[in-house]
């Protein structure tokens, strides 16, 4: 079961200058929640961003570089090589970013969407595509308001791959 798993807002916004441009804490613990024990999938720029192997769990890297390394993660050249290294997995998370996005659903390889809806618009120079509600359907949504820890409105979407 692949899980491709991110936060975007109104807009699709993902990100600015390779960072989050909002910060939410609950969605950090769903975030963890969702990821801890699993294998997680990223971009090297998504990697770059978090700077760390994030702690009980096995991160692949996705890179172009041959010679990237990273202590504590494993790389691999596609997205596809990515998903192969974890072929024996129960559950594997795809976290971004937007190239990985768009590549993983381009190439029909996710059963589950966990979205974390922002619910404001930012500027950004990285979006999220375009979920098709042909393919996607809804199965559950949790919705929050905005409180001292977290400053926007925000909810917690799980989609599902419909049936042919």
């Amino acid at each position: 079961m692949i899980t491709l798993i991110a936060a975007i807002a109104q807009n699709n916004a993902l990100g600015k200058n390779n960072d989050l441009i909002w910060h939410l804490p609950a969605d950090l613990k769903h975030f963890r929640q969702l990821t801890t024990g699993h294998h997680i999938i990223m971009g090297r720029k998504t990697y770059e961003s978090i700077g760390k192997p994030l702690p009980n769990r096995t991160t692949i890297i996705v890179t172009r570089n041959k010679e990237y390394f990273q202590e504590g993660c494993l790389t691999a050249s596609s997205l596809e090589e990515a998903i192969e290294i974890c072929k024996n997995e129960k559950t594997v998370c795809i976290v971004g970013g937007e190239q990985i996005y768009r590549q993983a659903l381009e190439n029909n390889v996710v059963d589950f969407l966990e979205i974390t809806l922002v619910h404001h618009e930012f500027d950004a120079d990285a979006f999220f595509p375009k979920i098709d509600i042909t393919i996607w359907e809804e199965i559950s949504r949790e919705d929050f308001k905005a409180d001292e820890k977290n400053k926007y409105d925000y909810s917690f979407f799980k989609y599902q791959k419909k049936s042919n």
